[in-house]
């Protein structure tokens, strides 16, 4: 295949496949041994970066080493920085009510039940997502210039993400706001600025590889985390239990942008 190592890609694909499956295989037992399944969300991002290592590794005098380093060290910092956060913020809070109510669906085995409801899909998510990580090293050609789009739009999405988390933890930290709901920052342009920076995160990240048409092919992987995040079980499942928990949240939600960043609308009335 020219412009890209297709046979080392191929060991690629499912090498990673493996490695994403010891990493969610591991977590699920860990999850077992303490009783909690929100663990599972510490590992979403670095798992990513486990991938990520595994592919600069395989792909060794394969792609152009500048490609390479670049697309790896948005993964790992985005995924190590994501995970720290999901930790500090689910510490000592006992099991997600998420994965609470879906084991209480289970008819047998809970510990079965978890891994192929939780577990198991988030593996193949992780796996295909990640394809545009794979395929970028392995393309032959040096990035150059262009490294500059895929790192601008990674660091918007960055800068979204770790600063409407800051904002986010700051507000609920104060006892003055339980209840209520943050309008503040980057939370009055946008719902979920964290889930908006994840998105441009991964934007980002298969930006480094459209320089070569099979890097470009992979549009699926960013535009399914997108999907996931803005309709999927990300924001839906958000916000349906906000509307139940904060009495003005069906306000804030009528003036303000549920994903991309947008001026707040003026009341009707207005």
């Amino acid at each position: 295949m020219s412009g890209v190592d297709g046979t080392g890609l191929a060991t690629n694909l499912a090498v990673s496949a493996g490695a994403v499956l010891v990493v969610l295989t591991a977590t699920w037992l860990v999850a077992l041994r303490r009783g909690e399944h929100r663990i599972v969300d510490i590992m979403w991002g670095p798992g990513f970066g486990v991938v990520a290592l595994v592919s600069l590794l395989l792909s060794i005098g394969a792609g152009d080493l500048g490609r390479r380093l670049l697309v790896a060290a948005l993964t790992i910092g985005w995924g190590a920085r994501l995970g720290a956060h999901i930790y500090r913020r689910g510490r000592g809070k006992g099991e997600d009510p998420r994965y609470a109510s879906l084991l209480g669906k289970a008819g047998g085995s809970t510990a079965r039940y978890a891994y192929l409801h939780i577990y198991a899909p988030q593996a193949a998510i992780m796996w295909f997502v990640s394809l545009p990580v794979q395929v970028a090293m392995y393309e032959r050609g040096a990035i150059g210039a262009f490294a500059v789009v895929p790192i601008a739009v990674w660091l918007l999405g960055f800068g979204f993400e770790s600063v409407g988390d800051h904002q986010l933890a700051a507000f609920t930290a104060d006892p003055a706001n339980k209840g209520k709901v943050l309008e503040r920052g980057l939370w009055r342009y946008t719902r979920h600025p964290n889930y908006f920076g994840d998105a441009c995160v991964w934007w980002g990240i298969y930006l480094a590889g459209v320089t070569h048409w099979l890097g470009a092919a992979m549009i699926l992987s960013p535009a399914v985390m997108t999907f996931l995040l803005a309709k999927g079980t990300g924001k839906p499942l958000l916000e349906k239990g906000m509307a139940r928990t904060r009495p003005g949240y069906a306000d804030y939600v009528a003036r303000t942008s549920g994903f991309v960043p947008m001026p707040p609308k003026r009341p009707a009335n207005s």
